[in-house]
């Protein structure tokens, strides 16, 4: 019996961690209609401020504790709405979470740049002040946090639904354009929202320091149990949030006290959260369709599949050549570069074309290279196998939130990627309790690659073929068809497309075209751990394909060979290895709104020069006269729809006539 009432009172302190959390979570989002990603993220940083104010600097614990959440961390709060977050509920779901990934990866790098690793401590409220129940023993931080718990919910609730300013914040979600007409200010409404949101989430990661530690990913990643107990109040109702955040704190310390520890079962009490949430999404009410405005994307230009062969067949030429010259370690790199690329080739069908997003498209390549390596058919059948189970495997993961938007297929591969992480690729049937995997080089019609050089040409020429098939997609109906989903599924359903299963369809070919990659550096490697395919690198494939184009598979490219060197400047440049890291999110926050791109900046070099430089040369040269014609252009040009123009099977030229 101690032992329960324990475990229920660990559960309780837990929860209300998760509680205070979440309800800023809900504040900025039922305000704003911004997800944010890097709840945790923030709540990390401001926990390192907090132990460098107070035990660095020696502050009294008060005073360090008032100027995070009074001064500092809403100070951050309305900069990042102000200046990050501004008007991105309006964008689409794909955007913000982009955003705020960016934004979860940019402070995680600020943190290790600026307090490198090193064991820190943090002592709990009230230190050495217990109470005892029996043989039950309760500290006072435990009881201060339930207790901040309950008044952090009780004003939320009070704030939103019996003040003026709480109206103005509900009224602002639903119509931010109307309240400005009445005389309301929206922008100061949300910047508030975000700086109460960010103090919360400040509160919630100091209160948890002293019991998990002060760990970069620990805090970061644990923020996941408060997304699950804010999807129980649907994002909305607060009560709802504070019941589920309670809930899963008590059923998480129960999971731990009972469950086994070891065995295949010990990872499900570190998972339990991940599990709660993952079925919270499934069980939810279908998600209502955003009516408004179509807001279309102008893309990058979509070259013809001849043009793309002569790149294509360039690029396996400088692989080639790349192949001779190269020692071994770097034609690893190389390897690597082109795994990276062709999950990013996923990304441009899932996300650049579809426009759903996907938080686990590395997990996918971690189930091809799996199940290549468990199969032993080191051949063209064991890679067309573990591209099929990937295949599945994704289907899978979109089928039960078949009914719902973009926020929620989102999160669930987020879930499904820490279930991945902590569940499977932990267990005896993957990768034999973190022994590595042992996986053969390809054979290609009974011919065995062995060296490493001709298989970074293989594995080069599987890019340029599924670049060639993707590019065929988009130029094809099933493209115009994917376009039109990705700038408004609503408009689809008025005109009668069910776009359900084509979403199930486009997931299964993204999560398969991921595990083929898998499979390739399985064979590339010869072994591979789990390591190999944690979480958090499909964060940062998401934003490298952002940064340089997850709409074109040029970007797709580039992108797999700057994902490459990141680790090997980091390595080089030890002493800047988290400023890199930031500048790797902040960009995409900088980019999120275009994810055409710096790829879209290349390809609009030519459009610059014949629309600046050459009306200026045949102004100073009278008679000179220059034309110009690009190939088919993924937007609209001379207001005119090149969708409406493909339809019906016509090419859109731009063309610029200079006379003399």
């Amino acid at each position: 019996m101690d032992s329960f009432l324990s475990y229920t009172f660990i559960g309780l302190f837990t929860g209300a961690a998760y509680a205070i959390a979440a309800s800023g979570l809900v504040l900025t989002y039922s305000t704003t209609r911004v997800f944010n990603i890097a709840h945790g993220a923030v709540g990390m940083v401001f926990a390192f401020v907090y132990w460098d104010f107070s035990q660095r600097q020696h502050m009294p614990a008060w005073l360090a504790l008032a100027l995070v959440l009074l001064v500092v961390a809403p100070a951050f709060g309305v900069f990042v709405q102000r200046v990050l977050t501004r008007g991105l509920g309006s964008q689409p779901i794909g955007v913000s979470l982009v955003v705020t990934v960016g934004i979860l990866v940019g402070l995680i790098g600020v943190a290790t740049q600026i307090w490198p690793p090193a064991s820190r401590t943090v002592p709990q409220f009230f230190a050495g002040h217990l109470i005892t129940l029996g043989n039950v023993v309760i500290t006072w931080h435990q009881v201060l946090t339930v207790v901040l718990s309950g008044v952090v919910a009780g004003c939320l609730y009070l704030l939103l639904n019996r003040t003026r300013i709480g109206t103005a914040m509900r009224a602002s979600v639903d119509n931010p354009d109307l309240l400005q007409l009445y005389g309301g200010r929206p922008q100061l409404v949300a910047a508030l929202a975000w700086a109460i949101g960010t103090s919360l989430a400040a509160l919630a990661g100091i209160l948890l320091t002293p019991v998990i530690g002060l760990q970069y990913y620990d805090l970061t990643l644990l923020v996941i149990s408060a997304y699950a107990a804010a999807m129980l109040g649907k994002l909305t109702s607060l009560p709802m949030t504070y019941v589920g955040a309670m809930g899963l704190g008590i059923l998480q310390s129960y999971a731990v006290g009972y469950l086994p520890s070891a065995g295949n079962v010990a990872g499900l009490r570190a998972v339990v959260p991940t599990l709660f949430l993952f079925g919270i999404i499934v069980l939810l009410p279908q998600a209502p369709l955003r009516i408004g405005q179509v807001k279309g994307l102008v893309s990058a230009p979509v070259p013809t599949l001849g043009r793309a062969s002569i790149w294509g067949g360039a690029l396996v030429l400088f692989a080639m050549l790349l192949a001779v010259g190269l020692s071994t370690s770097n034609l690893l790199l190389l390897g690597t570069a082109a795994t990276y690329a062709i999950v990013m080739l996923s990304l441009v069908l899932l996300t650049g074309y579809g426009g759903q997003v996907s938080l686990a498209q590395f997990t996918f390549a971690g189930v091809g290279a799996v199940a290549y390596a468990k199969i032993d058919q080191p051949n063209l059948f064991g890679l067309l196998v573990a591209t099929l189970v990937a295949a599945a495997v994704g289907a899978l993961v979109a089928i039960p939130v078949l009914r719902l938007t973009g926020l929620y297929l989102a999160l669930a591969t987020l879930a499904f990627a820490q279930l991945m992480d902590k569940l499977v690729f932990q267990a005896s049937y993957a990768f034999q309790f973190n022994n590595p995997l042992h996986a053969e080089r390809l054979s290609v019609l009974g011919l065995k690659i062995d060296g490493t050089g001709s298989y970074t040409v293989m594995m080069t020429i599987f890019f340029v073929l599924l670049a060639l098939g993707v590019i065929a997609v988009r130029r094809g109906r099933l493209g115009r068809i994917l376009i039109a989903m990705r700038d408004s599924q609503a408009a689809c359903g008025t005109l009668g497309l069910d776009l359900r299963w084509l979403r199930v369809g486009l997931f299964a070919a993204s999560a398969g075209i991921a595990g083929l990659a898998g499979a390739l550096f399985a064979g590339l490697r010869g072994t591979i751990v789990a390591n190999d395919f944690q979480f958090f690198a499909s964060l940062l494939v998401l934003l490298v394909a952002v940064i340089w184009g997850v709409t074109s598979v040029t970007g797709a490219a580039i992108g797999g060979v700057f994902l490459m060197y990141l680790p090997v400047a980091q390595s080089d440049h030890a002493n800047i290895a988290g400023l890199l890291f930031a500048l790797l999110g902040f960009g995409a926050v900088a980019l999120g709104r275009d994810p055409n791109g710096l790829a879209n900046k290349i390809f609009g070099f030519n459009s610059w020069v014949v629309d600046r430089l050459y009306p200026a040369l045949a102004e100073r040269y009278p008679g000179m006269a220059l034309r110009s014609r690009t190939d088919e252009w993924d937007g609209a040009v001379d207001g005119v729809d090149d969708e409406s123009l493909a339809a019906s099977g016509t090419e859109v030229e731009r063309d610029v006539v200079v006379a003399g």
